[in-house]
């Protein structure tokens, strides 16, 4: 018998991680977003959302702008006011990279930031395609293209 990924569900914890809160599964995030007790935030450029798809209601904030990925200087002042005060902000990326380096300043900012392992297409398998080895659309996840 085979595990069919979309059907896949977790309840695990956060794990937890240096200079922001923890790392969590994209089915954790988005229960918790679901059910209202975190802000999802897109760290991916516009770009990545544009071509390889996005979540329906995800909070959009570059952590870096294409081409040439220069750091987003709207970042701090966006992610303060797309998340309430005392509110949670789970970050997704491309593989679960970019979104640590966003929650750890997230943190500084001092929001209770998570990392969504494995980012919205998961790491890239032999032949360099993303998609097959975890990562939101992988696990089933809502998302659209276009």
């Amino acid at each position: 018998m085979t595990s069919n990924p979309s059907s896949s569900t977790s309840t695990d914890a956060p794990t937890p991680a240096e200079g922001y809160a923890g790392d969590v599964s994209p089915q954790l995030a988005w229960q918790w977003v679901q059910s209202g007790q975190a802000v999802l935030v897109d760290v991916r450029t516009d770009a990545e959302r544009d071509w390889v798809g996005y979540v329906p209601g995800a909070v959009a904030i570059p952590w870096k702008h294409w081409p040439g990925m220069v750091p987003n200087p709207a970042f701090d002042a966006t992610v303060q006011a797309a998340v309430p005060p005392g509110g949670r902000a789970v970050l997704l990326c491309r593989s679960g990279v970019r979104s640590v380096a966003a929650a750890r300043r997230a943190a500084e900012l001092g929001l209770e930031a998570y990392n969504i392992l494995e980012g919205f297409e998961g790491d890239a398998d032999e032949n360099g395609h993303r998609n097959r080895r975890g990562g939101w659309r992988f696990r089933g996840l809502p998302w659209r293209q276009g």
